[in-house]
């Protein structure tokens, strides 16, 4: 089992590392919010539910008005409770169908990399940076490494990289990570100014 030290929370971390539908959901809830508190997500959700370890035939069934109180919370789960309760159920929903409710079916026998990002392009709330990450969290610290998993994940699958969730492994490299997230807004800021006519 991984050791992960993504929500630098001990609790939330130690779900992450043994629940992959958590790790899933985790990546799910990275938008528009904290990182670490996306992460610390499910942690927060499996309290609520009074479970051990995420399931996704539960969520999926579960009364829609009754999971969007669990992420409202307090604390919320999410920024955006609502929408993010709704797409979680729309993501269990879909591992039922397909995956047989068993979040690591979408990675356990992926002959390879382009493979794994396809399957994971297909989840509800997966865009393609989000599908790139998650593979490259699951490649460097999941132990999850198709053929072509390096290559399918890109830049964010390079060694040594601090770009993403992906390479947070302490609050050094949470740190790092953020820093360089906020280098590339500022960067890419500066371009939309730069192509704006002054008027």
């Amino acid at each position: 089992m991984p050791s992960l030290h993504i929500s630098q929370d001990d609790a939330a971390d130690e779900l992450l590392s043994r629940d992959p539908l958590a790790l899933l959901i985790g990546m799910l809830l990275d938008q528009q919010f904290p990182m670490e508190r996306a992460f610390a997500g499910p942690r927060l959700l499996a309290d609520r539910l009074g479970v051990e370890t995420l399931s996704a035939v539960q969520l999926a069934e579960c009364d829609p008005a009754e999971l969007a109180r669990h992420f409202q919370g307090p604390p919320a789960v999410h920024r955006y409770p609502g929408s993010m309760a709704a797409r979680t159920q729309e993501l269990a929903r879909t591992l039922v169908e397909r995956y047989d409710g068993r979040a690591d079916a979408v990675w356990a026998d992926a002959p390879d990399g382009a493979t794994l990002l396809r399957r994971l392009r297909e989840l509800p709330g997966f865009g393609a940076q989000k599908a790139t990450i998650f593979l490259a969290l699951l490649g460097k610290q999941y132990g999850v490494t198709p053929p072509g998993w390096r290559e399918a994940a890109g830049d964010y699958g390079q060694e040594g990289a601090r770009r993403s969730v992906a390479d947070i492994t302490d609050p050094v490299s949470l740190a790092e990570v953020r820093a360089t997230k906020q280098a590339a807004k500022q960067a890419a800021k500066e371009a939309r100014a730069a192509r704006t006519p002054a008027g």
